[in-house]
């Protein structure tokens, strides 16, 4: 296992590095953001990444889209201090095979890398169920309709369901749109008010089913 570490944190970075190293992982280079990581792998190719989420700069799930883009082979591992479910399922919807907290226990966070070598997806406590969740959502949802059934949603609704569906977060779409991010969470509301559903999950799952 050729490992890539990418975390803006020098003192986490090196602290993770030796002890991987110190059982027998191959750390094959370390990156301090999103961009650099991207670099990184064109000269490294690693055969899997350990990403934090949140960088300044290029983030975590920027970075895992722009290298599951050229390098679909490689395994992502994203790296969080928290479980927050729109980092979960952007970083899963950007191709990230897993993710895992900071707060982890050492060995436990080496077995769920060790688990992903062997094939499976790891995932910190907790968010396996929570993915579950999300597809019975999409298994629960009835055929999709015709455009004729679809309620109209505005232009700007339409632009914050797109890149929802992109995986993008509210704080990347405030960004992209030019709107404060509590001005995406209303229309996030309106929008599954007019869809009559019930929660971004839900949202996500429905989207996926209009192929956005």
């Amino acid at each position: 296992m050729r490992l890539l570490l990418v975390d803006d944190n020098p003192l986490y970075i090196e602290g993770l590095k030796d002890y991987l190293q110190d059982n027998g992982v191959e750390v094959v280079g370390t990156a301090g953001d999103g961009l650099e990581a991207v670099a990184k792998v064109e000269m490294l190719r690693p055969d899997m990444i350990v990403m934090d989420v949140q960088m300044a700069g290029c983030d975590g799930i920027e970075a895992t889209r722009l290298i599951k883009r050229d390098f679909p082979e490689i395994e992502i591992v994203m790296l969080s201090v928290s479980e927050d479910d729109e980092h979960l399922f952007a970083a899963i919807r950007a191709g990230a095979s897993g993710y895992l907290l900071k707060g982890m226990e050492a060995p436990l966070f080496l077995a769920e890398l060790r688990r992903l070598a062997a094939g499976e997806a790891p995932l910190a406590p907790g968010m396996a169920r929570r993915i579950l969740r999300e597809f019975a959502g999409r298994e629960r949802e009835p055929a999709p309709e015709t455009a004729a059934e679809r309620p109209a949603l505005s232009a700007r609704q339409g632009e914050v369901l797109r890149m929802l569906a992109e995986g993008m977060i509210y704080k990347e779409i405030g960004a992209a749109l030019g709107i404060r991010e509590i001005t995406v969470r209303y229309h996030v509301n309106e929008i599954l008010g007019k869809l009559h559903l019930a929660n971004r999950a839900q949202l996500l799952a429905h989207a996926a089913r209009l192929n956005l």
